[in-house]
């Protein structure tokens, strides 16, 4: 397979690490990182509530207690972090 000949000159050089990022960047980051991860916990837990009342796991009142906590995380984290481009 041949080399691309395209040049990807265009794109600016990445940090070598975090901290060389600015302060107010890494901030950022952090707070969309955190938003992200809550987002995710919130929709695993609806995912395993869903797989409870179908059957496919076992249930042992879990559906309710797993749709409370994606309603604290989602609520506790909403507005709690900046919403940033798709860092």
């Amino acid at each position: 397979m041949q080399p691309s000949s395209h040049s990807e000159s265009a794109a600016a050089p990445a940090p070598s690490a975090w901290h060389d990022l600015p302060d107010d960047l890494q901030l950022v980051l952090s707070r969309e990182a955190l938003r992200r991860a809550a987002d995710t916990l919130a929709e695993h837990a609806e995912l395993l509530a869903s797989e409870m009342e179908a059957g496919t796991l076992l249930d042992q009142g879990g559906p309710d207690a797993l749709r409370l906590f994606a309603a604290v995380v989602r609520a506790t984290n909403q507005n709690g972090f900046a919403t940033v481009g798709n860092a």
